[in-house]
């Protein structure tokens, strides 16, 4: 590719006490590029996401990212005790962002934005993670991670989600998605699997 990597992880290692997860994951991902991360449970893929996104120290190694970053983690972060509004003005005073116009465009492809002045707790496990998605999405990173993002959607918001995806991958979003669904592969530019603390890259259909 003639871009420059948005994203460089290079020779990233990570043990927990005696048991090394990551053993040297390096990996480049590009604009425009979306990557699918995949692997046998405990293999490390969550690790290396909170890793990346600067949430998780490496054991050694390192990561470059370039550009605004947004992560969607398989479980939501979010303020249970807020409505879906606060939690949009939260994380929008957060990102300094003073236009609430990208937020509310994406409930709407999303379709919850009627649960805007519901409180989080009261929202099935779907529809909070429509909002954890949201406020990963909000800023216009320039790299998302994604840990299995459309967990409890059903087959509709699933396909919006998708449909959301490619169209910031064309927009020259750099996308990163952990994914256990083998009829997705063909989705991604790359598969990369991690296997024994190492990254492989197999093929996509």
């Amino acid at each position: 590719m003639n871009a420059s990597p948005s994203l460089v992880a290079t020779n990233v290692t990570r043990a927990f006490g005696r048991r090394q997860v990551l053993r040297g994951v390096s990996f480049h991902a590009y604009p425009g590029e979306m990557i699918g991360i995949v692997g046998e449970n405990g293999a490390g893929k969550t690790t290396l996401l909170r890793i990346v996104a600067g949430l998780l120290p490496a054991s050694g190694g390192h990561v470059e990212v370039h550009g605004r970053l947004g992560y969607c983690p398989q479980e939501p972060q979010i303020h249970a005790a807020l409505t879906v509004a606060q939690n949009l003005e939260w994380f929008g005073a957060a990102y300094r962002m003073r236009d609430p116009g990208p937020a509310t465009a994406l409930m709407e492809r999303l379709a919850f934005e009627q649960y805007r002045h519901v409180l989080v707790r009261d929202l099935s496990g779907g529809t909070r993670q429509k909002l954890n998605l949201v406020l990963a999405l909000m800023h216009a990173p320039t790299v998302l991670l994604l840990d299995e993002p459309y967990q409890g959607f059903d087959w509709e918001t699933y396909q919006r989600f998708w449909a959301l995806a490619e169209e910031s991958r064309r927009a020259g979003q750099t996308i990163v998605i952990i994914s256990h669904l083998f009829y997705e592969l063909g989705r991604f530019n790359r598969v990369l699997r991690l296997r024994d603390g190492v990254v492989e890259t197999e093929p996509t259909a």
